[in-house]
């Protein structure tokens, strides 16, 4: 179940509580799929969760304006565990950060980075740099996603399937 969202101060936008809040992808279009935009979003995050799966991954986690109050996010940022992934599975736009990731957001509609690799800025693994709230500092949270038994990604991996 996904938390209320709390304010922080210094934040524009209220945000998850501080933790990582394990949520389908049902869940998920039901807490943040209330307009278009974030539709379009939340279809491009799938695409990319779908594409993931296929080469072995179990998770993802969701940040970003997405999973704020924002109400026009401008894109949602993911990060993935490598566990388990078979690179030779892995398709390439996973690992294409040039040009400011502009294949992954042309692609998906958002940014997919593995959760272990460091973020340049902070020094911290994009999970743990995932997890600070950007304008203020604070702690939030993120969600965490079983993508590997996620109801959603299971019916798009049958129907490809047919």
């Amino acid at each position: 179940m996904i938390p209320a969202l709390v304010s922080l101060p210094g934040s524009p936008w209220d945000v998850l509580p501080s933790g990582i809040h394990p949520a389908s992808l049902d869940e998920i279009q039901i807490a943040y799929g209330y307009n278009e935009r974030r539709r379009t979003l939340l279809s491009g995050l799938v695409d990319g969760a779908t594409a993931l799966v296929r080469a072995g991954c179990s998770k993802i986690y969701l940040d970003g304006s997405f999973v704020t109050a924002k109400p026009i996010p401008g894109d949602y940022d993911a990060c993935w565990d490598p566990a388990g992934v078979l690179s030779s599975l892995l398709d390439p736009v996973f690992t294409d950060f040039s040009d400011g990731r502009a294949r992954q957001k042309a692609r998906f509609g958002g940014e997919f980075f593995p959760s272990s690799i460091v973020e340049a800025g902070s020094g911290r693994a994009f999970l743990d740099f995932f997890q600070v709230e950007k304008h203020s500092g604070g702690k939030k949270g993120i969600i965490e996603v079983s993508i590997m038994t996620d109801a959603t990604i299971l019916r798009r991996l049958n129907h490809d399937i047919q």
